[in-house]
């Protein structure tokens, strides 16, 4: 779906939330959305049950429940003005993943 600026944080020592949080970005609405829907239907595929998605009508910030993994989909602004890498990745980066 070409997500931009894909981010893996290890979050397993350091939160009961969960395992891993994926922080990514889509061009614009639209984008955030459609990237939103094929990590769904993806995880879906994979046999996770129980997927919980917020954010979902507007698509500037979609969050993706999956248990052990919690996927954030922003749109640029939206990402940098949240800066959640920052918060969360140790010395605010983590690992990237690009395609």
């Amino acid at each position: 779906m070409k997500a931009q600026e894909t981010l893996t944080i290890d979050m397993a020592a350091r939160s009961s939330i969960g395992d891993y949080m994926v922080v990514t970005s889509g061009r614009s609405n639209r984008h955030v959305g459609s990237v939103a829907d094929r990590v769904v239907e993806d995880l879906a595929r994979a046999g996770i049950r129980g997927i919980r998605v917020e954010g979902k009508p507007h698509c500037d910030w979609v969050l993706i429940d999956a248990g052990d993994v919690i996927v954030h989909v922003f749109r640029p602004d939206v990402r940098a003005f949240y800066n959640l890498e920052k918060m969360w990745a140790p010395d605010g980066a983590g690992h990237v993943h690009t395609r």
